[in-house]
């Protein structure tokens, strides 16, 4: 046999395309080619393949190789093809058993040993081999990730030797199993608890409404107020991710250049710099990238001083806040990269922070004041469902205060809230469209009526009204209540602070 076709994977964004890696074997001078638009890493695979046979004990064929990987248009990168390439040519010149191969698809990176070393999104790829009903042969780091998934067959393998006996059924590798439950790494810290923080009872309460859900929170108040301290214990009070969850969850953290191998079920928590740009929030690239906002997917970003980042940044929210995923377009390459993070951020009311301070005196200007809150645009805040004041607490207060409720005590209320939700809409209250908040989300006459003229007093956008129902249904879900009652309505307007 001198022809032979292997199933791979490439990576744009998070899908990834059937790539047939065709390789064939020609009397002539000794010649190794690879076409169908291969990166700089792909070419540079033909020197590890031809090692990595020899260091496995195979003999690598004296002939004119040509290898293949089709389809011709789509672009080929990374060094995820030099096991499939090494599989084509052995299966080629008969070394090894080539009539399985068609229920296989391989990838992994060759070391000049044979060795397999992990790749950029194992995962992604794992899980459009599940939907094709085929085999998956990964490094064996990739496959703990790939086994979570339900109904595939995923073979963890160190080296290009172990790859080769399984398909000769000398030494058949173990299927990769999924371990029962995931983990929380060792390593990991325990989450803040919630009992850390004094005082601020209707920040607490803004807190919990969003966990319960999933709606976005802006909180402003004069610095060392607690606004980031209770934004580091959001994360506390949220369930664990779902099976389903996972998987996305890990999918997008596998296409990270360092090859990230998430194993907890932790929901995503990112902090970016008010200095970070465009892309990094966004994602990006010659070959696009997760940014920050997709890394945060099922999980909370939080942007702390709000008004420093650029407004251009800012802007990049309002697309995916809304749809839940981000399109990020390049001359040569598109991707779509899901976007459904929480939203949380803190700001100052002003440049010097003490504007509404009880004791210090704020420095600023009208005019300097307007500008810095204008940094914030009125499309993003209308985006936001919760708006809240976080006020500094009297010395006095602050130290007979005593602790708060638990973490532990307000994630059960959250959970039976969260509960409630799926029962009766399969999603949270924030995914929730306008025509099923008729139907969940419907409120008697009185609370209507009161809502509109809220509404008008406050000159509040329809954006806004759809807003206030999500979190009032919220409101009633951590009650206990099946209707949305004029007393939730009110409560989610005081939730609504205007700038």
């Amino acid at each position: 046999m001198s022809f032979a076709v292997v199933n791979s994977r490439a990576l744009c964004g998070m899908s990834a395309p059937l790539v047939e890696v065709e390789v064939h074997l020609a009397n002539g001078l000794p010649q190794f080619n690879i076409v169908g638009l291969p990166d700089t890493e792909v070419k540079e695979s033909r020197d590890r393949v031809r090692a990595a046979i020899i260091q496995s004990g195979f003999d690598f064929p004296a002939k004119k190789i040509t290898v293949n990987l089709a389809p011709a248009d789509l672009p080929k990168e990374s060094g995820r093809f030099d096991l499939p390439i090494a599989i084509g040519v052995l299966a080629a010149s008969g070394q090894i058993d080539a009539t399985d191969l068609a229920k296989y698809e391989f990838a992994g990176e060759l070391a000049l040993s044979g060795v397999l070393r992990p790749i950029r999104g194992g995962l992604a790829m794992a899980w459009q081999a599940q939907q094709a009903c085929r085999r998956f042969v990964l490094p064996s780091e990739n496959a703990v990730q790939a086994a979570i998934m339900k109904n595939i067959e995923v073979y963890g393998a160190g080296s290009l030797g172990e790859v080769a006996a399984h398909l000769n059924n000398v030494i058949r590798l173990p299927q990769t199993v999924a371990v029962a439950q995931p983990q929380t790494d060792e390593t990991t810290l325990p989450l803040p608890d919630l009992k850390d923080v004094k005082g601020q009872h209707t920040a607490r309460l803004a807190l919990e409404i969003a966990a319960a859900g999933g709606h976005s929170l802006l909180m402003m108040g004069p610095p060392g107020t607690g606004k980031s301290m209770l934004a580091q214990r959001l994360p506390s009070i949220l369930p664990p991710l779902t099976d389903e969850e996972l998987i996305s969850v890990w999918a997008l953290h596998s296409l990270l250049p360092q090859h990230s191998q998430k194993t907890d079920n932790s929901r995503p928590y990112k902090a970016p710099h008010h200095s970070a740009s465009a892309v990094a929030l966004v994602g990006g690239g010659s070959d696009p990238r997760p940014g920050e906002i997709s890394l945060a997917h099922k999980g909370i970003l939080f942007l702390d001083e709000l008004p420093e980042f650029d407004r251009k940044v800012l802007e990049a929210l309002r697309e995916p806040m809304e749809s839940g995923e981000i399109h990020i377009s390049r001359a040569a390459r598109q991707a779509v990269f899901p976007a459904e993070f929480q939203l949380v951020a803190a700001m100052n009311p002003c440049p010097c922070g003490f504007y509404g301070h009880p004791v210090k005196p704020c420095r600023c200007t009208p005019d300097s004041i307007q500008r810095y809150r204008n940094k914030i645009s009125g499309p993003l805040l209308d985006r936001l469902d919760l708006i809240i004041e976080v006020p500094a607490l009297p010395a006095a207060d602050l130290v007979q205060a005593q602790a708060g409720e638990s973490s532990a005590e307000v994630l059960k209320r959250v959970v039976r809230a969260r509960e409630r939700q799926y029962v009766r809409q399969g999603k949270l209250n924030s995914g929730l469209s306008p025509t099923e908040l008729d139907n969940v989300a419907a409120i008697p006459k009185e609370a209507r009526e009161t809502l509109a003229a809220m509404l008008e007093k406050l000159s509040l956008s329809a954006r806004s009204f759809h807003r206030i129902l999500r979190a009032a249904r919220t409101i009633a879900d951590l009650e206990g209540s099946g209707e949305v009652l004029r007393a939730h309505v009110l409560k989610a307007v005081g939730f609504r602070r205007t700038m």
